[in-house]
This record gives C-alpha cells, sequence and structure tokens, in this order.
C-alpha cells in the first residue's frame, strides 16, 4: 500500500542569525487567537478588556512552565531528577499538555485573585479558547513529526520520513480533529444557550470532551513516557482519569445548582398565588 510521505521542514524561514520554526509560529498565533477571542468574550459582557494583557502573560507563563515541569516529572523523572539543569532546556522539546492545564488554572487563580474576578468564571470562558490552542499546537506537532503514532496499515496511515520509513497513525491530527470539534461545540453553546450563566459547566464539559478524546487517541500514540508501567493504561491514559472526574463533577454540580434554583423559583412562584 502506497502511504502518504511527510518530510515537512519544521523551520518557516531563516534571516541571518534569526530562526523561526512552524512550532513557534503556531504556538504564537494560538496565543494571538486566543486573545483575540477573549477580547470578543469580554465586550459581549461588558467586562474591560485592559487587564488582558495582564492574563496573556499569566497564561502563558502557566501554560509553558506546567508543560515542561509536567514533561519531566510525569515522563521522565529519573533523567530530569538526576539532571535538574535540563528542566530549563526547554530548546530540547519537551512540553506535556496535562501539566500545562494545571499550570494554566494555577494561573489565572493569581490572575483572577489579583482582578478581583471570580476564579471559575474565568475558567469557563478560558476552555474555549484553550481548545483553540489545542488544535494549533497538535498542528506544529504534525509539522515537527513529533508525538508519534503507532504504526498502522490504514490507508491514511502517514510515513514520517525525517523519523523513519514505517506508516504510522496521524496522532496529532487525531487530536487537533478532537480539539476542533470541541472548540466548535463549546463556542456554539456558549453563543446559542444559557451555559455560560451556569459557573464551572464549561469548564466541566471541556475537560470531559477533552480528556474523553485523549484517553482514545493514546491507544494510537507511540509511548512517550521513558519508563515502563505495569498498568494496562499508558502515562497519559492514567493523568487524563482525574482530570476527566474533575469535569464531570464541575458538570453535575453546576447542574445540581441549577435544578435547586429552578425549583426555589417554582416554589416561591406557589407560595405568591
Amino acid at each position: 500500500m502506497q502511504h502518504f510521505i511527510w518530510n515537512f521542514d519544521p523551520i518557516l524561514f531563516s534571516l541571518g542569525p534569526i530562526t523561526i520554526h512552524w512550532y513557534g509560529a503556531l504556538f504564537a498565533s494560538s496565543i494571538i487567537a486566543g486573545l483575540q477571542y477573549m477580547k470578543w468574550i469580554y465586550k459581549q459582557e461588558q467586562q474591560a478588556t485592559a487587564s488582558l494583557d495582564d492574563l496573556l502573560v499569566y497564561a502563558v507563563i502557566g501554560i509553558i512552565v506546567g508543560a515542561r515541569l509536567g514533561h519531566c516529572l510525569f515522563y521522565d523523572p529519573a533523567y530530569y531528577l538526576s539532571n535538574p539543569l535540563k528542566i530549563l532546556a526547554i530548546n530540547e522539546g519537551g512540553l506535556a499538555s496535562h501539566g500545562g492545564g494545571l499550570g494554566v488554572i494555577i494561573a489565572v487563580y493569581f490572575y483572577a485573585k489579583k482582578n478581583n474576578i471570580k476564579h471559575l468564571w474565568l475558567l469557563d470562558r478560558l476552555a474555549i479558547t484553550t481548545a483553540l490552542f489545542g488544535i494549533f499546537v497538535r498542528s506544529a506537532n504534525f509539522i515537527n513529526a513529533e508525538i508519534l503514532g503507532k504504526p498502522s496499515d490504514v490507508s491514511w496511515a502517514i510515513v514520517f520520513e525525517r523519523i523513519d520509513n514505517i506508516p504510522r497513525h496521524p496522532a496529532q491530527l487525531y487530536e487537533a480533529i478532537a480539539y476542533l470539534f470541541i472548540f466548535i461545540v463549546l463556542n456554539f453553546l456558549y453563543k446559542t444557550s444559557q451555559i455560560k450563566q451556569r459557573q464551572g459547566m464549561l469548564l466541566g464539559l471541556f475537560l470531559i470532551l477533552t480528556f474523553t478524546a485523549r484517553f482514545i487517541v493514546e491507544f494510537f500514540k507511540q509511548g512517550q513516557a521513558a519508563y515502563n508501567t505495569e498498568f494496562a493504561l499508558n502515562t497519559g491514559q492514567m493523568l487524563s482519569i482525574p482530570f476527566f472526574f474533575v469535569g464531570l463533577y464541575l458538570f453535575l454540580s453546576a447542574k445540581k445548582t441549577l435544578s435547586n434554583n429552578q425549583s426555589n423559583e417554582s416554589n416561591k412562584q406557589q407560595v405568591e398565588k
């Protein structure tokens, strides 16, 4: 079977000593796109946009620091604990989305506290932009021929020629498509329903959809951890499980709060009659 050959140059362009990689360009584009979307949300909800520049700084630092520490501690702890200075070598690659998620939640907590904004209100809206961020980053992983899929003979398998001549699942694209679907769903619900008024529901739905998709896609990915576990699930799947249950808790809690409010309102109306 003839498979598609992928041998894309990861360098976007070079100008003298300056080299711009596709990964960096797409990462920066995702930040800009997310910022513009948040500006639109703030305007829709009549919030001051002046503090969004600070939010950008907090979020980017949280994502990068969290993703780097997540990779080092979740996927290859023995190496990085023995060589702690290597944790700073981000240029060598290695960012984990689970760590990035934790990092941005912590960073946004401090931003929200500083600006007197409800933490869950902000995370609900950032959930939509995070899905957008995921589309760009996984597309960048595909261009870089990293986070490879398992060998496969399916008709859409891809040979990443810079790595080897083995046809593989395009796992990066599977995940990028999943994030695109999640972004469309959350964006649609935000615009057309009352979900944004139920604190924690958008975030909960994002976590449920994202880590369900991540759990499934992991079956098609090459192992990334530098160690083997005795479990049937890999590291990425085991890390996805707690995020899924946190999402389920947030979603059901928001739904229960809504039901209680509706019940109280109904009882109030009955009393008034």
